[in-house]
């Protein structure tokens, strides 16, 4: 780690063994053990991040996103947290956090994320579950399925020996 690129805000908990590359962000989150960040990623508070996670260099991890142990995310992954984002109220003031709309997301244990995803708020992708580069997931994601597309659309899923082995 070097302390010059990377912000680490006091308020983070960082499990034991996290390895941190160059131009690292971190606010008000918990990172699990023997997760591997890498560089030019930002994870904002109230993020929550397993252990033995990967997380690939351009990465935005928004507050209310949880992943868990396990999980892989590629390069340039977006994740977003307001369903309907706005600068201002209806009114025309500019929005303040209390006009936000945070929707909860969840990446379940062992999935995988493709490079160039982005992951809208409040969808949940499933364990084992994999989504494909470039793919905009707007619905749950169940658990095995392999999706891909803008938006995202089931494609098949992983069969009990893994990734590439279509279920009967």
């Amino acid at each position: 780690m070097n302390a010059d690129t990377i912000r680490i805000a006091p308020d983070v908990v960082l499990g034991p063994n996290v390895t941190l590359h160059a131009f690292v962000n971190l606010y008000g989150c918990e990172i699990g053990a023997d997760t591997r960040i890498g560089t030019f990623v930002e994870v904002q508070k109230g993020a929550r991040i397993g252990a033995r996670v990967k997380i690939s260099s351009h990465t935005f991890i928004c507050e209310g996103v949880t992943i868990e142990d396990e999980v892989f995310i590629g390069h340039g992954v977006m994740f977003t947290n307001d369903k309907y984002p706005r600068a201002t109220t209806p009114e025309g003031t500019p929005q303040g956090s209390a006009d936000w709309a945070l929707l909860p997301t969840r990446v379940k244990r062992g999935a995988s994320v493709g490079s160039n995803a982005t992951i809208l708020c409040g969808v949940t992708i499933g364990e084992r579950a994999i989504v494909g580069a470039g793919s905009v997931v707007t619905h749950d994601v169940p658990d095995g399925a392999i999706v891909a597309g803008v938006p995202a659309r089931v494609l098949s899923y992983i069969g009990e020996e893994g990734a590439g082995h279509e279920s009967p």
